[in-house]
Formats: C-alpha cells, structure tokens, sequence
C-alpha cells in the first residue's frame, strides 16, 4: 500500500518529462540537416563556364576559413578520371580564403568535374561539387558520391552525441553547482548524486564517441573508419581533435571534484550522525545516501563544532574554486572549436560563449537539481530554493547580455532573422526562453510562500503498524534450523519499516502545498529547458545568418550551393515482381535558364543495373504554378536514360516527379523536392 501510493505521482512526474523529452524528439527530427558553414562563394573557372582553353589550376574561394588536405580538391576529365596534380596550394590572402590545386598542360575540350570537401573553421564538414567545360561541353562519366559528407548514419551518430553531450554538460555543471552554492545538504540526497554523476558519465562517453567518428564524419562516411588509428592520429592534429581531448583530460579532474563533493564534503553535511546510524537503512529508502563509513564517523565526531565549521567552510571555498576552473575549462573546449572561434570578433566572442553556457548550466542544470530534490529527496529548505532563484535570475542577465551580442555577430540584419534558418531558431530560441522566464516568475511566488521545513515526527509508527513478535522460532520447527524463518521475517519488518519511514516523509512534502505547487512550476520549467536545450544544439549546428546571407551577395542573391549539379537518390517500389529499386538522377549544371543535362540510373537492390519498359520525368513550380513540364529520358544502355536541353525557367524549389513503370500494370510515381539556382 505504501509504495503503490508513491507511484501515481512518480508516474504523473515521468510521464510530463516524456511529453517534454517526445517534444524535443519532434524537433530534432523534423531539424534539417546541419547547414554548410563555410560556403563556396567562388571558383575559377567559374561553375557551368565554358572556357577557351584549360586553365593551368582550379581555385576555390569560401566564406570563412576550412581545413584542407592534397585530396580535398579532385578534378576529373570527362571520363571521370582524375587529372589533378594532387597538390593544395594555399592562396590566402587577408580575409579572402582560397585555395587551389595545378592541372597538367594540354587537357582535351569537355566537361570537367570539380569535387571538395573541406572542413570549415567552426568544425563542421562541408562539400560539393561544380563542372565547367574546355572549348565545349561534353558528356562526362565523373561518379561523384551520393551520399552528402557529414550526412547519413555517421552524421546522425555524431549529432546525438553532440545533443547528449551539451545535455550532460549541463547536468554536471550545473547540478554540482546546486549542491556547492545552493543546498549543501543535497550532497547526500541519491538523486541528486545520480544526476550528476550520469552527467559526467554522458559528457564522457560522448566525448569519446565524437573523438573516434571525427574521421568518418569529416571524411569517408564509412562507420568501420572510426576504429581507423592513422585517421585518429589526423584528428588529435586538428582544431576539434584538440578541443575534445582537452575535454576529456579536464573530465578527469570533473571525476576527482564529484569524488570529493560526494564524499569528504558530504560527510561534513551529515547531521546528527549518531541518530542516522541507529536508523540503519532508513535513511536511503528517504533518499539520502549513507556518505561516511565507520572509521571518519567517529574522527568527525569527535571534532570540535568551530573546527568542523571551519573545515566544511574551507572545503566549500575550495570546491567552488576549483569547480569554477574546470567549469570554464569544460565550456572553452566548446567555445575554440564551434561558432565563436571564427568570424567577427573571435577574442571577445570566445570568452562571452564561455559565459552564456556557464549560464545555461547553472540555471538548466540547477533546475534539474531542484526537480529531483523535491520529486526524489526529503523535504527541500527554503533558503536552498531562494539561492537558487536568485542564482537564477542571474543566470537569465547574463544569457540576455551574451545573447544579444552573439545574435548580433552571428545574424548581422533584422530581416536574416525571418529570411534565413538561423534567424527563425534564434527566434523560436527567444521564445522559449520568454516561456521559461515566465514559468521561473510563478516559481519564484511559490518560492516566497514556502514556510520552514517541519521537524518528522519523533515518534516511530512501524511497532503499532507492524507488531515484531520477537526472534522466538515457530512452534513446529526444528529449534536447530529456527535461525532461518527468523532472518527472514527480520528482512521483511525491515522493508516494512523502511516503507513506512518513506510514506512519511513523502506525506509530509505532499502536506505542504506550497512545496506542492513549486514541484509543478519547476517540473513545467524543466519540460520547457529540454525543448530549449534542444533548439540551441540545433542553432550550433546551423549556419549563421550572416555568412549565409553574404553568400546571397556573393552569388547575386541566389546561395551556391543551388547552383551545383544535383544529385538525387529515389526509392521506388511498383508493387509487381522485380519492382523494387532505386533512381538516381544527376541534373547538371542544376540552373535555371540554361540547357541542363539530365542523366538517370536504375539499380536493382542488390545494386545492379535494371532496364524497365518505361520511365518518365517531370518538374512542377507550384509557388508560380508552373508545370507540370515532362522531360522523356532517352535510353542508352541497361539502366541508363539521358536527356539533353532541360531547360527550367526561374530559380527556386521545383518538385520532380519520376515514374517508373515494371509491367503493364505495374507502375509508380516517386516525387522529390529540388532546388534550382
């Protein structure tokens, strides 16, 4: 009866951080995926040109800075082989960041491909690809990769562990934070120990796995290259291989701050040890945990009160000074190898993004501090709750100051925050932190209200409830082998006493409705803290608007990035024998008003070509209602379908519809979205 009476509000509690965690799930999985950051803002030859003869080298000029190799830049001839000299040339100059690598003399008129892949001076990986022709354009045989550089398993791999990273983040800083600053007495409260330590255990683990999928997330995309030492070598050399082992040794030192916080300090808050001991086990099943051991207690015991003041004093000092140290350690690993480090400002923009995730963590984390206090933990003290509201407060000044100023460095303009993605996240971002200020104001009246914590009854309900009918053994057993049912029955008065000891000090938390009434407001905080958490991961992830929206310039209002060939895979399924398979459909040079050349491929699910009766292609604008405009492949081998002279009028988002017929009855109509620069 006691425990199946805590259940119902356990559940109700769990099932509003489902909902909060449900919610952060949709948003992260309807996220696009993460943007270029360092853009491609111009070539030589430039894309889709057509030059009079072969120039002596191809350059590459971006928006920021990137990190190349002597295989980052690979031109191949029309026969798709590769006629690069295999050497990157370095042509940077003040702001401007170029690159370029030779091409041999005497190259033969036709269509060259240009494919790169760089990784941009934030960390992320970006790539693409562009042709321009000799003398006139050719068909080309180039095979460029379909599958995008930091995309599939590997870049949804290394975006979870990005997202639990800044969440354990969080809970390790912050939640140490709560106990050294606001509540020292949770040192000894399970919960809270659980919290913290699993958010080392997160940061760590993750920290791991973003250290060995560096290497197929900037390069190959294969999952086996993460166990690839030589390419785990190339990664301690970089900017991010370097941010996440300073991550990791400074882990080490986090692991020594929660082994002493959890430990020397938490027998230090142990109060009325004597008392504790008597209880037994009690005191676990009440959610504190047991922190000394019999050789400390009686040293401590045998202190003097003002020495033993003095001692938890010093200690307090010493871990708040250290955990402020490891802290900004923690958070600068963030702040060299993300946003902060390039673009305007990167002295000043480094420190202020160190401030605003310190900020982030003492409030979230120490939100989550406070929800599992008052929901797992025996009553919570008024003055802990006042500190951390004012620790709170704080917290959201010094996110407006910092966020302000990153907003403007990173968006630049008023209309890039409605005309680019990073503007409607930082929006959306604003939002929810009006949302969860406003939930803090109804926190902080509950927080007001709250009254002293009342003193437990002193009197012990377990021998009136459940009588002990003393160690005697029962009639009909053999007085050898009475030892036995006698143990047994001591276990169980045991969990029975320690059941009612629980029910008692959760009736006195659910007696006191203005405890009662912050439980909800905190717990709705941290419900909206997820969803924050998880847009500002996104937002890291997203290209800035100010670079976005340079590119724009760059290329006459329209990104780059819609002017390269595109390159599309399909699925499709007929329904009939042999009517499963994939399309892919290269559309070069994938602009508007020029003649595009369109070239499909069909494979079985075993990869092999496949011929089929019938395939037809056709692309709708319905923003400007133009279309449907059918195009009729011509074929030209088994699985192979061409057409020349494809010609689509305006720039912008056109929907191709590809249908593919298997039979006489058997046919299928696939529909994607392309962009067409």
């Amino acid at each position: 009866m006691v425990t199946t009476g805590l259940r119902p509000r356990r559940s109700a509690a769990l099932r509003l951080l489902v909902v909060a965690v449900a919610l952060a799930g949709a948003l992260f999985t309807a996220a696009a995926p993460a943007s270029a950051h360092a853009a491609l803002t111009g070539s030589t030859p430039a894309q889709g040109s057509v030059v009079d003869r072969a120039p002596e080298q191809v350059t590459l000029t971006f928006s920021e800075g990137v990190a190349m190799g002597d295989d980052s830049i690979r031109v191949l001839d029309p026969q798709g082989k590769r006629v690069d000299r295999g050497k990157l040339r370095n042509l940077c100059s003040g702001s401007i960041v170029k690159y370029g690598t030779g091409l041999p003399p005497g190259l033969r008129d036709g269509t060259y491909t240009v494919a790169w892949q760089a990784v941009s001076a934030d960390s992320h990986p970006v790539s693409g690809a562009f042709t321009f022709s000799v003398g006139a354009p050719s068909k080309s045989a180039a095979a460029l990769p379909e599958q995008e550089v930091g995309g599939g398993l590997v870049g949804a791999l290394y975006g979870v562990a990005r997202y639990l990273a800044y969440a354990g983040f969080v809970l390790l800083v912050g939640g140490a934070a709560f106990v050294v600053a606001c509540r020292p007495a949770a040192a000894l409260v399970r919960s809270v120990q659980r919290l913290v330590v699993q958010g080392w255990v997160v940061l760590t683990a993750t920290t791991l796995a973003m250290l060995l999928l560096r290497t197929p997330y900037t390069g190959s995309g294969d999952l086996a290259d993460a166990f690839d030492l030589g390419g785990l070598q190339q990664v301690l050399i970089t900017k991010p291989g370097a941010a996440l082992v300073s991550r990791l040794l400074l882990l080490a030192a986090a692991a020594l701050f929660v082994a002493v916080l959890f430990g020397a300090y938490a027998r230090l808050q142990e109060p009325g040890r004597a008392q504790q001991e008597a209880e037994g086990d009690g005191a676990e099943e009440d959610g504190t945990a047991d922190a000394g051991d019999e050789s400390g207690d009686g040293a401590d015991q045998a202190l003097d009160p003002a020495e033993e003041a003095k001692r938890r004093k010093d200690l307090t000092f010493g871990l708040g000074i250290g955990g402020v140290i490891v802290a900004t350690g923690l958070a600068a690993t963030w702040a060299m190898a993300e946003h902060a480090s390039t673009g305007l400002q990167p002295a000043v923009a480094m420190p202020v993004d160190v401030l605003h995730l310190l900020a982030v963590a003492a409030w979230l984390g120490g939100l989550a501090a406070l929800v599992v206090s008052l929901y797992w933990g025996p009553p919570v003290e008024r003055t802990a709750v006042r500190r951390f509201s004012r620790i709170a407060f704080g917290s959201v000044v010094v996110l407006v100051a910092t966020g302000v100023y990153q907003s403007w460095r990173q968006v630049g303009t008023w209309h890039a925050l409605t005309d680019t993605s990073y503007g409607r996240l930082l929006l959306l971002k604003v939002g929810l932190v009006v949302v969860l200020v406003g939930i803090a104001a109804v926190s902080r009246r509950w927080t007001g209200r709250l009254g002293e914590v009342t003193k437990a009854p002193e009197r012990e309900l377990v021998p009136a409830l459940v009588p002990d009918h003393g160690p005697a053994a029962e009639p009909d057993q053999d007085p050898a082998a009475g030892t036995a049912p006698d143990n047994a029955r001591a276990a169980q008065l045991a969990r029975q006493r320690a059941a009612l000891r629980t029910a008692r000090t959760k009736r006195l938390r659910d007696a006191d409705p203005e405890r009662l009434g912050l439980r909800r407001s905190v717990l709705a905080e941290a419900a909206v803290a997820v969803v924050l958490l998880v847009v500002t991961t996104v937002l890291t992830a997203t290209e800035p608007a100010r670079t976005e929206e340079a590119v724009k310039a760059a290329s006459g209002g329209q990104s780059t990035a819609t002017n390269q060939p595109q390159v599309l895979t399909i699925p499709f399924d007929t329904g009939g024998p042999g009517g499963k398979g994939t399309a892919r459909l290269d559309l070069d040079p994938g602009s508007s008003g020029n003649a595009n050349e369109l070239r499909l491929r069909l494979s079985d699910p075993s990869g092999k070509a496949m011929d089929v009766p019938q395939v037809k292609v056709s692309f709708t604008q319905k923003s400007k209602k133009i279309g449907p405009l059918p195009f009729s492949p011509r074929h030209i081998g088994k699985g192979h379908w061409r057409a020349s002279g494809v010609q689509l009028p305006v720039p912008g988002q056109w929907q191709l519809s590809l249908l593919v017929r298997t039979s006489d009855i058997d046919q299928v109509t696939e529909t994607k979205n392309v962009k067409i620069g």
